[in-house]
């Protein structure tokens, strides 16, 4: 495909997205709340698509194709723990909701740093968010420059793809913070769901005649790719449970996903958020993954999988306009997630880290910081992108594998009056930094991945260390008592 219509593709979604993110800005009022969650006041359909737009990126249609046409349906099995985690999300919900309303929360590390009565409760959690987002950022940034380059034949060079969307991104996020986000995502994810179906019927019924058609040939040609054999193969029983484990806890693990149960306008508005959110993963799950089976059939033998949708969206088996829709549509799913952990990462060093460095700084402070490290925390996800680390949904799994070491300390805060500051630490700290090393080690003690050690660990040191430390028995009381009121009020359970 030639680069020029590439460019006006592009061109005509920047110029559509940046009038949008203009036009969600009019109005808006000053201050950390409105910059960073549109000041709590967004409507059900809206969360439902910037929560989507968030959650599902360049992860679907670059990575899980890829793994979809290199491993079969494990990957499969694999996305749809993420849909039935999403339980979490409705039990948490309400709760960070309720909390984050009454207590002014602006970020998750501030909830567990006032649950827990400790400020270095929160620097810690911003900091090892900022530590594992980054990569995953990156993830997003290679699936964008990967699409790219397969694309326009090498016209448009991986470099010239990252610094596209780098600048995309910063801009969004930069014009009118969470509200231009939101309203930008949710054109986004109406790009990304409607033209991947779409494409997909076409590649289906236009060259493989129909999903029958698909399907007999993976019988005949690739039988491996339909069958998960729990002692060998990629999808073995331990790796399974090891790129899953992370996905589960993906909701509540995930700052920038959970920052978002602080934004709807009320508990309707939520339930509303996560039943759309629901609809939309099952079926985007499915497109993905009949997309790389489609792709192992009609171009085997690829060397990098992540090059399947490229490959694909380049053949003649996808109209040149379909392409170019599709193309866009993944370049949103991308963008609508690095935009959205650029806000909350930046939210988390000004609410976090600054106050925690700087007790007495004031709103006004805090927000010119927030401003401020944007544009940093975007250089070192295009310094990490740049370094082409493997599999684009490997490296999701192993960033989220790093963030699943905050879980017990989310746990503790909502149901266990006996947790601790300290143990939250120990938890986060010395669990994380093991997660780290064998993710950089490559290390599977007893053939389990890290996730699984990161998930073992951090709930062994958060249980031990509160037992053996003093509770903040006084704050507890006051969180969990003014939480169970609520709920029985709005009737949660």
């Amino acid at each position: 495909m030639q680069a020029l219509w590439i460019y006006l593709a592009l061109g005509i979604y920047i110029v559509v997205g940046t009038l949008l993110a203009f036009w969600a800005g009019r109005g808006m009022g000053r201050g950390v709340p409105e910059y960073f969650l549109a000041n709590r006041t967004l409507g059900g359909i809206v969360s439902a698509l910037t929560y989507s737009a968030t959650t599902y990126s360049a992860f679907m249609m670059v990575g899980l194709a890829g793994l979809m046409y290199s491993g079969g349906v494990g990957a499969f099995g694999f996305e749809i723990i993420y849909l039935s985690g999403l339980v979490l999300a409705a039990f948490f919900g309400p709760r960070f909701w309720l909390a984050g309303k009454r207590f002014g929360y602006i970020s998750p590390a501030e909830l567990l740093a006032d649950r827990y009565d400790s400020r270095w409760v929160g620097f810690v959690v911003a900091a090892a968010s900022c530590l594992f987002l980054i990569p995953y950022s990156a993830v997003q940034l290679m699936g964008i420059s990967y699409l790219l380059e397969g694309l326009s034949g090498g016209a448009i060079s991986y470099t010239g793809g990252l610094v596209v969307a780098v600048l995309l991104a910063l801009l969004w996020a930069s014009i009118a913070g969470l509200r231009s986000v939101a309203w930008t995502d949710s054109l986004q994810a109406l790009i990304m769901i409607l033209a991947s179906v779409l494409t997909l019927l076409v590649v289906v019924y236009g060259s493989l005649g129909g999903f029958g058609g698909l399907f007999s040939a993976l019988e005949n040609q690739y039988p491996e790719l339909l069958t998960v054999k729990p002692k060998e193969g990629f999808f073995n029983l331990k790796a399974f449970i090891g790129l899953t484990i992370p996905w589960f806890f993906f909701c509540i693990s995930n700052p920038q996903v959970s920052q978002r149960l602080f934004m709807p306008a009320s508990l309707t508005a939520m339930r509303r958020m996560i039943g759309g959110f629901l609809a939309f993963g099952f079926v985007y799950t499915l497109v993905s993954v009949l997309w790389g089976l489609s792709a192992r059939v009609l171009f085997p033998g690829l060397d990098n999988p992540d090059m399947a949708t490229p490959t694909l969206l380049a053949s003649d088996a996808v109209p040149a306009v379909l392409a170019l829709v599709v193309m866009v549509g993944i370049t949103a799913a991308a963008i609508s997630t690095i935009d959205s952990i650029l806000l909350t990462l930046s939210s988390m060093v000004a609410r976090d880290i600054f106050r925690a460095l700087r007790p007495r700084a004031n709103e006004e402070s805090e927000l010119r910081v927030g401003k401020v490290v944007l544009p940093l925390i975007a250089a070192l996800a295009f310094l990490f992108a740049h370094l082409k680390l493997g599999l684009i949904s490997i490296l999701s799994v192993a960033a989220s594998a790093g963030l699943l070491v905050m879980v017990p300390a989310i746990f503790g805060a909502f149901f266990w009056r006996r947790g601790t500051a300290a143990g939250a630490l120990a938890s986060i700290v010395i669990a994380g930094a093991a997660t780290t090393y064998l993710q950089f080690t490559g290390l599977k003690p007893l053939g389990m991945w890290p996730g699984f050690w990161a998930l073992v660990l951090s709930t062994l040191l958060f249980v031990v260390v509160s037992l053996l430390t003093r509770p903040p028995t006084a704050k507890a009381a006051l969180f969990l008592g003014y939480l169970s009121d609520a709920l029985k009020k709005h009737r949660v359970l």
